[in-house]
């Protein structure tokens, strides 16, 4: 009897701060087993780990002093279910890597090379790819000689054109320190568009696609084919569309306003911009659904940061609508694109002349499956679909180390 091939990817997600987790069972795509490490580094860090089965979810609260620390507990938990990483069964290990640059075009297995490329990119990610690479090298330390895959938030951004790539800005400046718009978001995106494709029964190569990744962080992307063709965030994540505490576009002069007017360093802009602006700039809270609570009880700051909200989403809409010249749909997904009804409603209210709209019962409905949500006459088709990263970053991590 021939043993049965390793099935399982476990993906590995690593902030500043915490450790996100899901064992996945590539037969099936069912999760036997994940979790969350948060405030690493804190007196009180928490851990919390659902077993298989649905069982009693674990939680504790302790001292865990470094990403190490943590993936050893992650380690430890796993192994009390009978999933360890020694696990014969264990075929990879998947990283969630925020900033791939341009070199990193596809899911990459790990090695030396990657590793001092990945950390190349530090001053353009200086908050995401130093965790990253923590926990990659904990990771690695565990299982020295098993696969581990790095997939890029920016992969699926890179077959942008330079015309929607390029900044316009001095050439010879913008390559020195690697300055062009990246995107990030790109596994939800290459996900979403691809599962709007099935919705619609045709292949990704034959849908052109409007994605709408709204969640504390924001972002759109226009997908001709298959293949991004522009996306809204670009060097960082702070650009384009209003999220839950980052600003999105401004007028670049505004960092020289504050800095000469006011007397703010880089690092009070930088936070302002990145932790203090959006919808909790706003109005003072960046969860949509208080927001809208407020709104219901007469609130205008929380309408006027609605609208706000609301009237740089419809532009996104219209400017990737004319960069795809044909749309078949416009998605929404994520924790507010996928929840918050009302937000799908404005968005696309008043749109009727670009062949979208919305049909109010079906909008209503909640659901865990992707599912359209404009009436059957309609010209382009909105849906919602569910996102889901981390299963996209097993699947490109298991086709990878299967060849």
């Amino acid at each position: 009897m021939t043993e049965a091939r390793p099935h399982r990817v476990l993906v590995l997600n690593s902030g500043s701060s915490s450790v996100k987790y899901q064992l996945l069972d590539m037969r099936d795509g069912s999760r036997p087993a994940g979790g969350l490490v948060e405030r690493i580094g804190e007196g009180s860090s928490r851990l919390v780990h659902t077993p298989p089965g649905g069982g009693e979810v674990r939680e504790r609260t302790e001292p865990i002093a470094d990403h190490a620390a943590a993936l050893k507990a992650v380690a430890a938990e796993l192994a009390a279910d009978g999933l360890g990483l020694d696990s014969p069964e264990l075929a990879a290990i998947g990283h969630r890597v925020v900033h791939g640059g341009k070199h990193f075009t596809e899911p990459t297995l790990i090695d030396e090379a990657v590793l001092a490329e990945i950390e190349r990119l530090i001053p353009v990610a200086p908050l995401h790819n130093p965790a990253n690479l923590t926990g990659i090298r904990t990771a690695r330390e565990l299982r020295p000689d098993l696969p581990q895959v790095a997939v890029f938030d920016t992969a699926f951004h890179t077959t942008m054109p330079e015309a929607a790539a390029r900044y316009a800005i001095d050439v010879a400046t913008a390559d020195a320190h690697r300055i062009r718009r990246y995107g990030f978001h790109g596994t939800s995106h290459a996900y979403v568009s691809r599962r709007t494709a099935e919705l619609l029964g045709k292949e990704p190569s034959e849908v052109n696609v409007i994605v709408l990744h709204l969640g504390n962080g924001a972002s759109a992307s226009a997908v001709r084919g298959g293949r991004c063709e522009d996306t809204s965030m670009g060097l960082t994540p702070l650009e384009g569309l209003v999220m839950g505490t980052r600003s999105g576009d401004v007028d670049p002069a505004v960092v020289f306003h504050l800095k000469r007017v006011a007397g703010m360093d880089t690092d009070e802009i930088d936070t302002l911009l990145n932790k203090r602006s959006g919808l909790v700039g706003l109005c003072g809270d960046n969860d949509m659904r208080e927001i809208r609570r407020r709104i219901e009880e007469g609130d205008e700051a929380a309408r006027l940061a609605f609208d706000i909200y609301i009237h740089r989403l419809r532009k996104y809409i219209g400017a990737y609508y004319a960069v795809l010249g044909r749309v078949d749909a416009v998605v929404f997904t994520a924790g507010v694109g996928e929840n918050a009804a009302p937000v799908r409603e404005a968005a696309i209210a008043g749109l009727e002349e670009l062949g979208l709209v919305v049909d109010g019962e079906l909008n209503a409905v909640r659901g865990d499956e992707p599912r359209l949500i404009s009436p059957v006459y309609a010209r382009v088709a909105v849906a919602v679909v569910p996102t889901d990263e981390e299963l996209e970053i097993a699947t490109q991590t298991y086709a990878l180390v299967r060849g």
